[in-house]
């Protein structure tokens, strides 16, 4: 039996992972990287033991590490997790090898799913429909892919999945620089660089079923999940049931991908990921391993899937598949800017508060205090709704992710409530091309309106106010603006998505009159004040970080910068900068100084939380600036060249 499960792993399914083993009684081991220290895995098991340095390669890849910590805490299983180690062959190999029970399927089914060129070879000779491909190798060339396939296409890493190393390409002129893009982030996030291309659906939807086998010949299916709300060919907002399926397309899919694992003789959690378009499914790929979005199958069912990978593991036999009750919906949050591209970002987080009730689950990977780096995938938390129907489970996620306190860096929360209170997205007529029709700057700024906005400028002033009313050294009695003649307005002023607010207040008696308008104001204290809207009374909570203020209410989350009362000297910024948009590494820069280059010219490209960045130029002239290089760990806003317009 197994005893003490090591996780070689970190974040939110490190944690999720240790839960159940405290619930069925199981000693855990954590192991962590140098920026992980203090982060909340790493405290959270019966034993852990550090990896030393901070790079992937160095810590959570580092295989030979993970084995000597497993015989050093006493370990005798490893879970992989998801990401990371997972989906290796070798490391599967090498825990078997060591004595150790490996919580996931066998080295050679891993292997041979590994590789998704030969686990498509593999399916057609099963039966399974797939989408047309092409191999990549040293004798490739441009018109040859371009007449195997047609364009667009889809680049894709063999080895590894989560969106990294895929580019769509349109036509051959780009084809070269996408292929070469993709090798490098493959072999970066999975130690292998091989890419393949695939013709590319435009108008798909993303359909996976999770699959469970075990040493007794049992396959079943416990259904499907819709994934097609992804942004770079990463899933952010996943589903059970699909609503694209009836019950004989379901019964249809579900039948595919046991055959598909039955062909490989599958044992444990797996999952088989189709396209699917006018009716009919294409074989994608096979994950050999626990999902992300594995949670939406577990509201559904009732079932614990890590309990029952633990099971498999130690020999247990699996039960038929309960039918779904209900409809559950998972949200992924990461810290990143939508509005920007989707760029990382990085820092302490300050506040991580969710309420869970009302049938939400939180799997999160930080907590207050935490700090992002630039080292690790952006995702710091999934946020999961369960109700009867797919609109119940909807509005509950909408209302969940309204009412947190997320405080620090920026995340993708404003964007993931504007898709789950859409029309199209309610409606269930979504795709993989959803947020190509849909703005995410748009859709960001569908959660909060103007009107919300100044209501929390009004709420940020009064507190304000009040907090230096009870910070005063002298004369706390005397009412704030106090005076002989008629007490004039006084102003607070703050910018927000929606632009500038001059909150202009004054206090009569028991009233707030602002901008001549009298609110009624059921209470002003330093951190909240509650304001009849509409008339509703609606509570606003004010967290100040330096000239930041973050205002939460039932209305959702604001982000504000106060501005100061009285100008201040502005520092000029020398003219045609390119800015590090965020910390990372610089893995390529194409120019030399003294070049002259042309707007949107790509200039380098830097690294950051597995992803790669091209940046461009802003705008043509002369590099009379370069300064950075290949190799250089970078800040986020420092200048990395300069270009003299023309």
């Amino acid at each position: 039996m197994i005893s003490r499960i090591l996780v070689s792993n970190r974040g939110e399914i490190a944690r999720r992972i240790f839960r159940t083993c405290r619930e069925m009684g199981i000693s855990t081991v954590a192991v962590f990287s140098d920026p992980d220290r203090d982060e909340p895995h790493s405290s959270e098991a019966d034993v852990s033991l550090r990896l030393p340095g901070s790079t992937p390669g160095e810590t959570y890849l580092n295989m030979e590490a993970i084995l000597v910590a497993a015989k050093e805490t006493g370990a005798d299983a490893i879970h992989p997790g998801y990401g990371f180690l997972s989906e290796n062959a070798t490391f599967a190999r090498a825990v078997l090898g060591a004595g150790l029970t490996w919580i996931g399927p066998d080295p050679d089914t891993i292997e041979l799913m590994g590789s998704k060129v030969a686990a498509k070879r593999l399916m057609e000779k099963a039966g399974v429909p797939t989408l047309p491909t092409f191999e990549v190798t040293g004798a490739l060339t441009i018109e040859s892919a371009g007449l195997a396939l047609g364009y667009p296409v889809l680049v894709k890493a063999s080895a590894g999945g989560g969106g990294k190393g895929m580019r769509v390409v349109s036509g051959p002129s780009d084809l070269k620089s996408a292929i070469e893009g993709a090798e490098r982030e493959a072999f970066r996030s999975f130690g292998d660089n091989s890419v393949f291309l695939e013709k590319y659906l435009a108008n798909a939807r993303h359909i996976e079923v999770q699959v469970f086998g075990d040493r007794h010949g049992n396959i079943i299916s416990l259904h499907e999940r819709e994934c097609s709300i992804q942004r770079r060919h990463q899933k952010i907002i996943e589903e059970c049931p699909s609503p694209a399926l009836d019950d004989s397309a379901r019964l249809e899919l579900g039948a595919i991908a046991v055959e598909a694992a039955r062909a490989v003789n599958y044992i444990g959690a797996g999952t088989v990921e189709f396209l699917y378009e006018r009716g009919r499914f294409y074989f994608l790929e096979m994950n050999t391993r626990l999902q992300v979005e594995h949670p939406v199958t577990e509201m559904v069912t009732g079932l614990d899937l890590v309990r029952l990978q633990i099971e498999v593991a130690d020999g247990g036999q699996l039960d038929d598949a309960p039918p779904v009750s209900g409809h559950a919906i998972e949200a992924r949050l990461y810290a990143e800017d939508p509005a920007n591209d989707f760029l990382p970002t990085t820092g302490q987080v300050k506040r991580f508060d969710f309420d869970e009730d009302n049938g939400v689950r939180i799997d999160a990977g930080v907590q207050t205090g935490s700090e992002i780096t630039i080292h690790y995938d952006p995702m710091i938390a999934k946020v999961i709704a369960h109700g009867p129907n797919r609109a119940t489970a909807a509005s509950t996620l909408s209302a969940s992710l309204r009412s947190s306190h997320i405080h620090g860096p920026t995340t993708n929360l404003s964007l993931l409530v504007g898709i789950l209170e859409h029309p199209e997205f309610l409606a269930g007529a979504i795709d993989t091309r959803f947020l190509e029709r849909h703005d995410p700057a748009e859709l960001s700024a569908m959660m909060v309106d103007d009107e919300t906005e100044w209501h929390a400028a009004v709420a940020s002033a009064l507190a304000d106010q009040s907090l230096a009313r009870a910070t005063v050294s002298v004369l706390k009695g005397i009412p704030s603006g106090w005076g002989n003649m008629r007490r004039e307005f006084q102003q607070r002023s703050y910018t927000g998505d929606h632009g500038r607010h001059d909150v202009r207040y004054r206090f009569e008696q028991d009233r707030a009159i602002v901008d001549r308008i009298t609110l009624e104001v059921l209470e002003i204290a330093p951190h909240s004040v509650t304001i009849v809207i509409d008339g509703v009374g609606t509570r606003f909570e004010v967290s100040r970080y330096g000239t930041e203020r973050r205002v939460d209410s039932s209305k959702g989350p604001v982000r504000l910068l106060e501005l100061p009362r009285f100008g201040v000297t502005q520092i000029d910024e020398v003219r045609g900068s390119l800015h590090a948009p965020m910390p990372g590494v610089v893995i390529r820069v194409d120019v030399q100084e003294g070049q002259r280059v042309t707007e949107g010219q790509v200039l380098l490209v830097l690294e950051a939380m597995k992803m790669e960045h091209t940046l461009r130029a802003p705008a043509s002239g002369i590099l009379s600036g370069l300064r950075c290089a290949p190799g250089d760990q970078v800040e986020g806003g420092a200048i990395l060249a300069v270009i003299e317009e023309d």
